[in-house]
């Protein structure tokens, strides 16, 4: 089929039966919407056109540059298009979490600036986060800056509403449950709207990463609430699902159906295969169940290979770190702010600050050191580079990146705590913060 444009191929994705043998499930229609196929490789192709394409003609006219709060797949398609146009485009982030990201971005041709950030996701309140140092920045430069705010931006469901839903009804008419990860939350908003218009009784799923662990292209729950598109109501459940679950849900579909899906596509696989094998047991007739592979997983390798050596006949620990279950973590010890303040005075502990370089300039505790999370994992799967005989305080923005940490220490004997809370409850209570110098 000849096109003339590439933006002509994002959409009209295909949509596929996966085998009842591979996924087992009683009395379940199961179907994978494979955005992956897009041009630039994911789900992010659809807004990032959507929400530029009536506004390109006036953008090239004023030459403005693209900006936008990303580090992944938005960011690489809005790169893409902007390069297209002879545009130039910025991203700003607080944190990569997958190294290969910041090199794919560059590569294409995005300027990328790495703030501080308190938190690992977007937060108004707070004056180092990147959506509020990004609006300081387009207001200090009028006319600027064209930014495409996808956070916030209704152009971002509505894409996936008049067009992802649409094809998928198209191909199989009602749909009966909906499973989709939680970024920006569009594609998932956008398609339930839709669905649910079509089938008043459609059960739709959200799935996010367990509080304190990462997976590329999700949020927790607690930073879903931040998230101005996001609405709560329109989801039957949330389903919350660690790291080590989304990869084997990935592995799945790779080797039992060839999806060559990422880690954010193996988690809401994982997800909808735990959460039916009960319930689709009481069902009188097969459901009609769709689920998003967003992306690809070949943008993830060093974030897999951290989390699974084995696969690539690497020495690896007995026990690592990457390898810890979000129940697990739960059972670590933590300190509030005021008893972490004595047990500080009393015990001086070596803290231990899990956050990137730039947030722990801004502000850290008295005495603390610097160790950003993904190095410190490194290190301790291969050797734990702290006396014994000296207890341990670990601090990150939340106070739960810092918990696996303090769990996983006290399993090799030391005494392990973590700031609950982390430094935002610190900040909050108005505790001594000091800032390293420029």
């Amino acid at each position: 089929m000849l096109y003339h444009h590439i933006t002509e191929l994002i959409g009209n994705t295909p949509l596929l039966l996966i085998d009842p043998t591979k996924h087992q499930l009683a009395n379940v229609e199961l179907y994978a919407k494979l955005e992956l196929y897009n041009p630039f490789g994911s789900v992010k192709d659809r807004i990032a056109w959507g929400i530029l394409r009536d506004h390109m003609e006036q953008i090239v006219e004023q030459q403005q540059t693209i900006i936008e709060f990303s580090s992944g797949n938005t960011g690489k398609a809005l790169a893409v298009l902007a390069a297209l146009y002879g545009l130039h485009y910025e991203t700003i982030t607080n944190r990569i979490k997958v190294p290969e990201v910041h090199d794919i971005l560059k590569a294409l041709g995005a300027s990328v600036e790495i703030l501080p950030g308190t938190s690992e996701c977007p937060d108004p309140n707070d004056p180092n986060d990147p959506l509020a140092y990004l609006e300081q920045k387009i207001h200090a430069h009028p006319g600027h800056y064209f930014h495409t705010d996808q956070y916030r931006n209704a152009k971002n469901y509505q894409t996936h509403y008049e067009r992802t839903a649409q094809e998928i009804y198209a191909d199989i008419g009602p749909v009966d449950y909906f499973y989709g990860g939680l970024g920006t939350a569009g594609s998932t908003r956008g398609v339930s709207m839709f669905l649910r218009e079509k089938n008043a009784r459609l059960c739709a799923i959200g799935v996010v990463t367990a509080k304190g662990d990462v997976i590329p292209g999700l949020r927790n729950i607690d930073e879903m609430a931040e998230v101005g598109i996001f609405d709560r109501q329109l989801y039957q459940e949330i389903l919350a699902i660690d790291a080590q679950d989304a990869l084997t849900g990935m592995f799945a579909l790779i080797r039992q159906s060839g999806i060559l899906g990422g880690p954010s596509s193996g988690a809401v696989y994982y997800a909808l295969i735990q959460h039916l094998q009960q319930h689709s047991l009481h069902w009188q007739r097969p459901m009609k169940v769709v689920f998003i592979v967003c992306d690809r997983m070949e943008w993830y390798l060093s974030y897999i290979q951290k989390r699974r050596p084995e696969i690539f006949q690497e020495k690896t620990a007995d026990h690592s770190i990457w390898k810890l279950k979000a129940e697990d973590v739960q059972h670590a010890p933590t300190l509030q702010p005021e008893q972490a303040e004595r047990f500080i005075e009393e015990e001086a502990p070596l803290i231990v600050d899990v956050r990137g370089t730039l947030a722990y300039q801004i502000g850290h505790l008295p005495d603390a050191i610097n160790i950003p999370d993904d190095k410190l994992a490194d290190i301790v799967n291969f050797g734990i580079p702290f006396p014994h005989e000296r207890p341990l305080l670990f601090v990150c923005p939340k106070g739960d990146i810092s918990k696996k940490f303090a769990f996983f220490l006290c399993q090799k004997g030391y005494r392990a705590y973590s700031l609950d809370g982390g430094i935002i409850q610190w900040r909050q209570e108005k505790r001594t913060l000091l800032r390293s110098p420029a």
